[in-house]
């Protein structure tokens, strides 16, 4: 326990430092936890038997995060885009093409990839004050509802919340990841509403839409976990890797930021072209 609070730790100051910085360094902190996490995934899919394609995600995330930085996160969908395409033409005309191998390989595209290059988007909102609430959202609400989920979880006990993927996840657990998330985002709203200036409170989201974030966030937060959990369980594998000690791999740590980012980067489009 106690090596992983101080693993936690660590993390938590390694991303404020990086959240600080900004701009293109926390844009390349990004990409090097979305290559690692997506090296992970495609090591537990051959480990587990399949035969996936990588190439075509490998050069489209750098393309990605070079066109999501310099032109904007639309060139995104066609990058990725053509990626899928390559990947497919390129598993059809194996000698021995399998569609399970075809659909693997574009795995971590849509599942790790695209939710990465919406944190580069956020990363890169002009007004300081909606780029740095949306991102304080964006990792409050998974890891503090992630904290509340476990403590919760293993005191109280109870009914599983689904067996057949993640065993030892309870029903409590997940409310008190719930509880967590939305304490979180509630939270983070009531300290903007504190430091940012007058002038700028209009560009901080509402106490209901935080109040929506924080609920669908959490939501996808253990959503996130549990399609994680069943990826391993197909690979029969515990952890994607080692990396953290206490935490396993870099995916057993992002996972549930990821999906998180997909609803964070939805309001955001939505708010701001409104």
């Amino acid at each position: 326990m106690t090596q992983r609070i101080i693993t936690g730790a660590l993390l938590v100051a390694l991303l404020i430092f990086l959240m600080y910085l900004g701009g293109l360094v926390f844009s390349v902190g990004v990409l090097v936890c979305i290559c690692i996490a997506m090296f992970e995934e495609y090591r537990a899919l051959s480990r587990a038997g399949h035969r996936p394609v990588s190439l075509p995600s490998w050069i489209a995330i750098v393309a990605s995060l070079l066109l999501a930085y310099y032109q904007g996160v639309m060139t995104i969908v066609a990058v990725l885009t053509a990626a899928c395409s390559i990947t497919l033409v390129l598993v059809i005309f194996r000698e021995q093409p399998k569609l399970e191998d075809a659909l693997m390989s574009i795995l971590p595209l849509f599942t790790i990839a695209l939710p990465g290059m919406f944190i580069v988007a956020l990363a890169n909102i002009p007004a300081q004050a909606t780029r740095t609430v949306l991102l304080c959202y964006l990792f409050a609400v998974p890891v503090v509802g992630d904290t509340f989920a476990f403590f919760v979880g293993s005191r109280v006990g109870g009914p599983k919340l689904c067996p057949l993927v993640s065993p030892h996840k309870t029903q409590a657990g997940a409310i008190g990841g719930m509880t967590g998330s939305v304490l979180a985002a509630m939270t983070g709203y009531l300290v903007a509403r504190m430091v940012v200036p007058g002038d700028q409170l209009s560009l901080v989201p509402s106490w209901w839409a935080t109040l929506l974030l924080g609920l669908l966030g959490g939501v996808s937060a253990q959503l996130g976990d549990l399609f994680a959990s069943m990826v391993k369980r197909h690979c029969g594998v515990k952890d994607f890797g080692n990396l953290f000690p206490g935490h396993g791999g870099m995916l057993d740590r992002i996972d549930s930021i990821l999906f998180v980012s997909v609803v964070i980067f939805s309001y955001a489009v939505v708010a701001l072209n409104a």
